[in-house]
């Protein structure tokens, strides 16, 4: 057996960047047939090594073996010619196009000219049907969620023929229900003898799906292990270098004043002629976390536009601290007192060609700390604000104040918002998905910050998808459905199942 050589080995791989050596004499090992996942913390260095495997970075140093022969990847075209394909963590869709022309871009099959568009329309339903990846390949990517996005982009590398199969943080931005199917997929896909490179920070995913897991910290190759005969707890102490607390420390509530007061709540959809919120109505006060729980796409994401001002409301009223906020502009409600971790970083929460810097002080640039009386940015002040919060959450970036947002691991991003938002001392903070791409160790620390904000008196809505988290940081539940509130749940005396049943719709409070 130990004659086989590896689908894919990857040798004393160096990659280095301004200020960072992101993959540090990195040796990886994938046997033909298995699922092997790549585990570690935030800015350790597994997406440029996948990169690197996929021709999207050279490395400096490290050959790439295929087969047991040293192969040369300059670059994706070269990647797929070999037979290996990638899943992006950010999919790499054009998004005005359809799911199939998405699917056969730059494989076109012609005949004289002419786009032979049935020959692949009948390809692509055959491999849909045959791995379980039903989609419409009529559909416009812009129209479709995120799990179809997924699944069109693995059929792109189905349709390639790919027997190397590398998923960047494919679960990142899935519901529960669309991640049991994706983890059920590349079970599939291993039995048929493909090869897969998982990375991922979900332990509880390795367990499930992988056969070996390698794992990286700070750019450095810490060792693999066989997945049966470890525990999540080793795993975690691997990647992060100590003992991680998996449960969420902290007291009973004690709600005071009401913060923010959602009366009749309306907010239009933009794919339907319903309204995607209706005639919500609901609380948050000083010293509780209150989390609205649902399954994607039940209207969460504009009830929170709605209340931070991103959407216009068609009905119903916001109050922050008694002060009526339901037409206020953006600025104003910060001002005031509200903070807000969105869900789409990119889209929401930075300018991705700003540097660190810029982006921390986004909100509050124009404040008398940061600009003086004549309007010049107090760059001096600027930085050292910064460097203080890089350190205090951990923001891991190749050139610290000054590497381009754009550049950084999409954890790190994260914990660049959180330390802005929290750091604005709001009275309410909206947290949308605040530990979506974390790892272990980020989303206890983050966990322990949300925690400390209601333990100091402010208020706190959480949105969340994940069920873990919701049962155990929350102290009241609010399940929507179908942009209704539909059950008033208390983490303390309810169980996943029952949440389950609300966020299905099969069960509703009178």
């Amino acid at each position: 057996m130990n004659n086989v050589p590896y689908a894919i080995e990857m040798v004393n791989i160096t990659k280095k960047f301004p200020g960072i050596i992101a993959n540090d004499n990195v040796t990886l090992q994938l046997k033909a047939g298995e699922i092997h996942a790549l585990l570690g913390e935030n800015g350790a260095g597994k997406s440029t090594l996948m990169s690197v495997l996929f021709g999207l970075y050279q490395a400096e140093e490290g050959v790439i073996k295929k087969n047991g022969e040293i192969v040369r990847i300059n670059n994706p075209n070269d990647a797929n010619e070999l037979g290996i394909g990638m899943v992006h963590q950010h999919f790499k869709l054009v998004e005005c196009f359809s799911v199939l022309d998405n699917i056969i871009l730059g494989v076109e099959d012609t005949k004289n000219g002419i786009l032979q568009r049935d020959k692949a329309r009948a390809k692509v339903i055959a491999l849909s049907e045959k791995y379980g990846l039903s989609v419409n390949p009529d559909a416009l990517i812009e129209d479709i969620s995120v799990g179809m996005q997924q699944r069109t982009e693995i059929l792109k590398m189905l349709y390639r023929d790919n027997e190397i199969l590398i998923f960047d943080e494919p679960t990142a931005v899935l519901t529960p229900q669309e991640i049991e199917e994706l983890l059920q997929i590349m079970k599939n896909l291993a039995a048929e003898g493909k090869s897969i490179l998982f990375i991922t920070h979900k332990l509880n995913e390795i367990m499930a799906v992988a056969d070996r897991c390698s794992v990286l910290r700070k750019g450095k190759y810490i060792g693999t292990v066989d997945i049966k005969d470890c525990t999540k707890d080793d795993l975690s102490r691997m990647m992060v270098g100590r003992d991680v607390e998996f449960a969420v420390q902290k007291k009973p509530a004690e709600p005071r004043d009401v913060i923010l007061d959602v009366q009749g709540l309306s907010v239009a959809s933009k794919i339907s002629k319903k309204n995607a919120v209706n005639d919500v109505t609901f609380q948050v006060r000083a010293g509780e976390i209150v989390c609205i729980a649902g399954i994607d796409g039940n209207g969460q994401s504009e009830l929170v536009f709605g209340i931070s001002g991103l959407e216009n409301v068609t009905a119903g009223t916001v109050k922050l601290l008694g002060n009526d906020i339901t037409h206020a502009p953006i600025r104003k409600r910060s001002l005031m007192g509200m903070s807000h971790i969105p869900e789409d970083r990119h889209k929401h929460g930075l300018v991705l060609d700003y540097t660190l810097e810029d982006n921390i002080v986004l909100q509050r640039y124009f404040q008398p700390e940061f600009t003086n009386k004549f309007g010049f940015l107090r760059r001096k002040n600027i930085r050292s604000y910064a460097e203080r919060l890089i350190e205090q959450y951990d923001v891991r970036s190749g050139q610290g104040p000054i590497t381009v947002s754009r550049a950084m691991s999409g954890g790190n991003q994260q914990k660049a918002i959180i330390a802005r938002e929290i750091d604005k001392d709001p009275q309410l903070l909206i947290a949308v998905q605040p530990t979506r791409g974390l790892d272990v160790g980020a989303i206890e620390y983050i966990h322990r910050q949300i925690v400390a904000q209601r333990d100091a008196g402010k208020a706190v809505l959480l949105v969340s998808l994940e069920l873990d988290e919701v049962m155990t940081v929350s102290d009241r539940i609010l399940v929507m459905y179908e942009g209704e509130i539909v059950g008033e749940l208390d983490p303390k005396k309810t169980t996943v199942e029952e949440l389950g049943l609300y966020m299905a719709g099969a069960k509703k409070e009178g």
